[in-house]
């Protein structure tokens, strides 16, 4: 009963809010620092495709924070659409996600795929900017679906590696191991190199993205051990 519950329209928008309101506090209390500033600002120039691992979703809002921060108006202009599956559990992220200021695109490799790649598609040909997780909705772990690398190569859109950490987390018991940040730690925002995704040869490309995430990802963690 208390999972149909859960998956009510009703009670999802509920602990969406309940929840965004949570990460905003555990967010908004984390001292943060921007790692690779140079790239985000690159990102900021033109479309990106931004991709992270599924387990750091709940750090990205302070990806366009950080940037408007130290960038002036680079996080107003980081125009940022999340693709989120069309699954309940989609549903609630998209709904978490727009207290953040993102918009969601519905689709995913299995259901509604061929709209969403068009969708994304078109909003990176207007100079916005989309939000992936590639080993996301429901994995596996750290492996990189091919839509990634395919709608950056049709764009032409370069790939900007991100991801995040903080020092007061729980890692819960999901199939990503989702980080749950608490408040009053420390925080870093780690941005790598944009990936360049030829048309051609985009299943080339799924290798170094998926070597740049598990870097990002890397360096992220040990910036908050030190």
């Amino acid at each position: 009963m208390l999972k149909r519950l859960l998956r009510s329209h009703g009670a999802q928008a509920a602990l969406a809010r309940v929840l965004g309101a949570y990460l905003d506090l555990a967010l908004s209390t984390t001292r943060w620092t921007l790692d690779g500033a140079e790239h985000l600002a690159r990102a900021a120039a033109g479309p990106c495709v931004l991709a992270f691992w599924h387990e750091r979703l709940t750090l990205m809002p302070m990806l366009w924070r950080l940037g408007s921060w130290q960038h002036g108006d680079v996080g107003t202009r980081l125009r940022a659409h999340v693709l989120v599956s069309r699954h309940p559990d989609g549903r609630f992220i998209g709904a978490l996600m727009a207290r953040f200021r993102v918009e969601t695109v519905h689709g995913s490799s299995s259901r509604g795929g061929t709209v969403a790649m068009r969708a994304l598609l078109g909003l990176l040909a207007r100079g916005d900017h989309v939000l992936i997780t590639p080993d996301g909705p429901r994995g596996p772990r750290r492996r990189a679906a091919p839509g990634v690398a395919q709608i950056a190569a049709l764009s032409g859109a370069p790939v900007l590696p991100v991801s995040g950490q903080t020092s007061r987390r729980r890692t819960l018991g999901t199939w990503d191991r989702m980080v749950l940040p608490l408040p009053f730690g420390r925080g870093v925002i780690v941005c790598a190199a944009p990936i360049p995704v030829a048309r051609e040869n985009w299943r080339g490309a799924l290798p170094a993205i998926e070597a740049a995430l598990d870097a990002t990802a890397a360096r992220a963690d040990a910036l908050c051990r030190a």
